[in-house]
């Protein structure tokens, strides 16, 4: 239901080596399946810390061009890609926000290639998560340890729609939930989308080519998969030029290994004219001057209010869960698959022409909440709410 790996492929795994215990239960799972070939690649919180604190910054500017030329050329070769997060959400505190920005930007700039392939699905990927005893500990800090990680992996599972008799089953009947919204959302022909909630009043224009897409559809691969396990989201992406009025985020936003709160937005003409933060500006204002796409919106998410998710009441500190609870909008590059001609899209410029947004950042940040108000306008000139109170406003039929 995640890569959807086929018969003979190659699987790359992703991971933390806190995760080596769920790496190699997923390459047992792979090889049982067909995989012809599975390879993992490890990382190390630990060692990346000590590179953050010791490392000269003309180090931290630089990403090992032989690791971004591999991952394109698996991918080219049609490898699948599975990562398996789940580290310490407050590793890199302490570190100045600014060493950990020149490292991530040199990682963006040398992965661009392959970011391409797979923010146009042309590979099939995903992404899952499995507990570590500091990320238990974050988010449940009153429980023992073996208590926290016991609660993390339900959690994990629940939400993740696996904890039932038959977890296959449940997706299936969770993405026709999600293609059904999908095709409502694309009937509906929307121009913009109006936002209020207190301290949001925006309104987002959709490019005249959009269309609203969920987990589970048919891919540029040629097969369905699930880019994020778990997922709540029915997506699309924003006109670059056609964001105006103000926004507030809802949700803390665990990023880069800061915690970022009590976001504000304001645009015009698209672009970001102003903003604040009441914690992790700095790590905010970092993001936003990443270049000049990351001054733009390149995503628009709808969940509503009662996802898994959100009545869990659970702030997990990481934002494959996070953002599945809420509302949100991403800055940066936007998804050439939320367009009807995105296979056209073989470059940041053809993107740019279609409407979409080209960056090399992608930041969700959440805005949902019970007092969110959705309507939106058609090509036809009329009105049709869309959220109500932080929830669908139209029920599904069937």
């Amino acid at each position: 239901m995640g890569v959807n790996l086929q018969p003979s492929q190659n699987l790359v795994i992703l991971a933390p080596a806190t995760q080596a215990a769920a790496a190699r239960a997923v390459t047992r799972a792979a090889y049982a399946a067909g995989a012809r070939s599975v390879r993992t690649l490890f990382s190390d919180e630990g060692l990346e810390r000590i590179g953050f604190e010791m490392a000269p910054e003309e180090a931290l500017s630089e990403f090992p061009q032989w690791l971004a030329d591999g991952l394109t050329q698996e991918a080219e070769r049609g490898s699948a890609f599975l990562s398996i997060i789940g580290g310490d959400p407050d590793n890199l505190q302490g570190i100045p926000p600014e060493r950990v920005t020149l490292s991530r930007r040199a990682a963006q700039k040398a992965l661009q290639s392959f970011m391409r392939l797979q923010m146009s699905h042309r590979v099939a990927w995903s992404i899952v998560a499995a507990p570590t005893p500091a990320w238990a500990r974050k988010v449940f800090p009153d429980l023992p340890q073996a208590e926290a990680e016991a609660a993390l992996w339900q959690a994990i599972l629940r939400t993740s729609r696996a904890d039932g008799p038959d977890p296959v089953g449940a997706w299936h009947a969770h993405i026709r939930n999600l293609q059904a919204r999908k095709s409502w959302l694309n009937g509906l022909g929307i121009r913009s989308l109006h936002y209020k909630a207190p301290g949001t009043d925006l309104t987002i224009e959709l490019p005249p080519t959009h269309q609203w897409v969920a987990s589970g559809q048919a891919r540029a691969v040629g097969y369905p998969t699930s880019p994020n396990i778990p997922t709540e989201e029915t997506f699309t992406l924003p006109l670059r030029g056609g964001v105006e009025g103000t926004v507030r985020s809802t949700r803390s936003l665990s990023y880069a290994g800061q915690l970022i709160d009590g976001m504000e937005f304001t645009f015009k003409a698209g672009r970001i004219a102003d903003f604040r933060a009441s914690s992790g500006e700095a790590a905010l204002r970092d993001v936003i001057e990443t270049d000049e796409g990351s001054h733009y919106l390149g995503e628009v998410a709808l969940v509503p209010v009662d996802s898994p998710i959100s009545t869990s009441g659970i702030l997990f500190y990481n934002t494959l869960f996070d953002e599945n609870a809420s509302c949100h909008l991403a800055i940066g590059a936007a998804y050439p698959t939320c367009l009807t001609d995105g296979g056209e899209v073989q470059s940041d410029e053809d993107l740019l022409a279609k409407g979409g947004n080209a960056s090399l950042v992608h930041m969700d940040f959440m805005i949902g909440s019970p007092e969110l108000e959705i309507m939106a306008t058609t090509t036809q000139g009329a009105e049709a709410p869309v959220f109500r109170q932080g929830r669908w406003a139209t029920p599904l039929q069937g």
